[in-house]
């Protein structure tokens, strides 16, 4: 018996083929693989209006109810509504257009007006596509305009709450959209950002990197032209109460709520007080309070 065993045990306990004898370059190459997956296959447009771009693996997913509200219902902002509205509208109609960089104040209505204006030029009969990218991801800018350029769609490329810190070399990325390079921007695509800062990055940044280079004007050119490759700039600022009121009257009478014009007043001030601050923001926050003490769904 312990022959037979000593036997047995002297067999090679690894199998033909089992991962102790394979290429360790082939098993190397397997892990990466499952670390950074294939990319999907080409992208079905014909799925939704609107997409979201992902990386790893790079795909864009489809977005069949998309979070906005009506465009008669943006108060306050005329003048970049109207500009907005028409830029894009040439766009979807295959004639030239400008990217656009909507910045300012807080809660008025910069990335509700980009979605807003998307749906009200589809609702119009044109095909238009929407696709949001993350800031964080703009390094993946190239391999989604690769698969955009190869369409007969139009694309509008958004981007929220764009801005760059201290060191952050993502704004490099976005020149792939801006300027495209050697290729050139695709003509079936056009770039939208919301920023609260007008030139992308902190005003201390700029100040400290002014005050320390030895040509102060070439310190920051490379990052403060950025701004300046977007076609249009538009302002948003802060609202003034009248127009804080008129935002809150304007959702009522879209619900069909009543309620007195001193109460509501009354209350509106309050709440905005209370927040310290006046936005299209605060006055959306506001009504869907009082929609929901009135009984009435969103």
């Amino acid at each position: 018996m312990r022959m037979m065993k000593a036997k047995k045990n002297s067999r090679n306990p690894v199998h033909e083929g089992s991962a102790m004898t394979r290429d360790p370059m082939e098993r190397i190459a397997e892990a990466l693989e499952r670390m950074s997956p294939a990319p999907g296959g080409a992208p079905d447009f014909d799925a939704a209006d609107a997409f979201l771009w992902h990386v790893s693996p790079d795909r864009l997913d489809p977005v069949h109810k998309v979070n906005r509200i009506d465009l008669s219902l943006l108060l306050g902002i005329d003048r970049a509504r109207d500009i907005l509205r028409e830029n894009t509208l040439q766009f979807a109609k295959g004639f030239a257009a400008n990217n656009a960089l909507l910045w300012g104040s807080r809660g008025m209505g910069k990335s509700s007006l980009v979605k807003a204006v998307h749906a009200d030029v589809v609702a119009s009969g044109l095909a238009l596509k929407l696709v949001e990218v993350q800031r964080e991801d703009l390094p993946s800018i190239g391999r989604l305009l690769g698969h955009l350029r190869n369409s007969d769609a139009r694309f509008v490329l958004y981007c929220d709450d764009l801005s760059f810190s201290h060191d952050d070399q993502h704004y490099k990325s976005l020149k792939a959209v801006l300027d495209g390079g050697i290729e050139g921007r695709p003509d079936n695509v056009i770039f939208y950002a919301t920023s609260n800062r007008r030139h992308l990055m902190p005003r201390d940044m700029i100040e400290n990197e002014r005050g320390s280079a030895i040509n102060p004007s070439e310190a920051t050119e490379e990052k403060v032209s950025l701004s300046d490759r977007f076609g249009l700039w538009l302002g948003f600022h802060a609202c003034s109460q009248d127009e804080y009121l008129d935002m809150i009257a304007g959702y009522c009478k879209a619900y069909d709520l009543e309620i007195d014009e001193a109460t509501l007043r009354a209350e509106a001030i309050e709440w905005q007080q209370t927040r310290g601050a006046r936005s299209g923001r605060v006055a959306w926050q506001y009504f869907t309070d009082l929609a929901g003490r009135r009984g009435v769904a969103l």
